[in-house]
């Protein structure tokens, strides 16, 4: 499909449609529905998507997860045509999105949220007003939405976790995303569990929330760093070590690792390799590394963000992928972590043992439970690593493009 970028003086009328491929009624995954076969002369379903929330690399496992699963509706071939809106900056961020469909910028950058909701409530409604369908991909709808509309609801971390928010934030949310919900015709979720908490804590009738899964870019994966090149760039010698892919928000709880090597991880060789920026535990993180002297510090390794080819690397080369998470909507690291031939060690907590499976060691996260962790991964390793390959297949990008296309589809009805 041919791109079409439009700036927000320009106007933002949908483009006419154009023939799409019907998209594909088989290896459906268990739980979701496949859309129904449609002929190739059927007009594609004009969606409108609003992104006008999502800061590139600010927002965390939300927008890694709304790009793949709209990625995916390209590769299954599903017979949408999307209409987007959002920044500059995201436009920048993901051509590949951007090359599927329409791109039309916003007029704001989306880091003040007072001015996002107004563009929202005006700018955007006016926009998404010829368009059959809007999806709104980040937990909120804008008063007086476009209807109909599917929303997608990452998690409900702030009822669970209220000490992790502002004030100001905690009375936003409240404010917001029950309502959003409730005048929704579907919420998408990535994990049946957060599906639970949608249910029990809004209200919102069980036939209109839908699991969409997470998904990964098979592509992605080609990309990835010599073993060799990455222990010499990041001093990892040639010792054991460890991933853990997070920035340092507090239910991430990195805590637990460097307790880990301030007791039971004893082994001088080991390196705990730390990746991502830096979150509101940040200060917590440095405090806990210090006081355990060089013992602990020596052994952790912080590159900050890295590329994606270095990230691959580390985690197909690592001993295990380290999950301590407290909360978590789905954990994508998790499923890249199976494609790409590492073991898991995860906490137990919320969705984690849905998306893991048998497919890796999962446990409560406490030191006396994860002592032992790493002596147990290495012995099962191959049978880890294999129960992951056979289990990512139901979380690829595809998967979750037809996902999410039956999801539109029942929005319509």
């Amino acid at each position: 499909m041919t791109r079409r970028s439009v700036k927000w003086g320009q106007g933002a009328e949908p483009p006419s449609p154009r023939p799409r491929r019907a998209p594909a009624t088989s290896g459906q995954p268990q739980g979701t529905a496949a859309p129904s076969g449609r002929q190739l002369t059927e007009p594609p379903l004009r969606v409108g998507v609003n992104l006008m929330w999502c800061i590139p690399g600010q927002v965390g496992g939300s927008e890694q997860y709304l790009v793949r699963q709209l990625l995916g509706l390209h590769e299954c071939g599903a017979n949408v045509e999307l209409t987007m809106y959002g920044s500059a900056a995201f436009e920048a961020a993901h051509e590949d999105l951007v090359e599927t469909g329409t791109f039309v910028v916003a007029p704001i950058d989306g880091r003040r949220r007072w001015r996002r909701v107004v563009s929202e409530t005006g700018w955007l409604r006016q926009r998404t007003s010829r368009q059959q369908l809007t999806h709104h991909g980040g937990g909120t709808a804008p008063f007086r939405a476009t209807t109909p509309y599917v929303l997608t609801i990452h998690d409900l971390q702030y009822r669970t976790f209220p000490e992790y928010f502002s004030a100001v934030k905690r009375r936003y949310l409240d404010a917001m995303i029950p309502r959003s919900a409730r005048h929704a015709a579907i919420v998408t979720v990535p994990s049946e569990y957060v599906r639970g908490t949608v249910i029990e804590h809004l209200g919102v009738p069980p036939r209109r929330v839908v699991v969409v899964p997470h998904g990964y870019e098979p592509a992605l994966l080609k990309q990835r760093t010599r073993e060799d090149a990455l222990r010499q760039r990041y001093g990892l010698g040639g010792g054991p070590f460890v991933v853990y892919p997070a920035i340092t928000h507090p239910h991430k709880n990195h805590r637990l690792l460097v307790d880990l090597l301030a007791s039971a991880w004893t082994d001088p060789e080991l390196r705990v390799v730390l990746l991502g920026g830096e979150g509101n535990a940040e200060a917590d993180l440095r405090a806990a590394i210090a006081a355990g002297g060089t013992r602990v510090a020596d052994r952790v390794v912080r590159p900050g963000r890295v590329s994606d080819a270095d990230r691959n690397g580390l985690i197909a080369a690592a001993d295990a992928l380290v999950f301590p998470s407290t909360y978590e909507g789905f954990g994508a690291p998790l499923i890249e972590a199976m494609a790409l031939g590492a073991p898991i060690i995860a906490s137990d907590a919320t969705c984690i043992p849905e998306v893991v499976g048998d497919a890796g060691i999962v446990r409560p996260a406490t030191v006396e439970a994860w002592a032992d962790a790493l002596v147990e991964v290495r012995a099962r390793r191959d049978e880890l690593v294999e129960r992951g390959r056979v289990r990512v297949q139901a979380f690829t990008s595809y998967e979750s493009g037809r996902a999410l296309d039956a999801a539109y589809r029942l929005a319509r009805r």
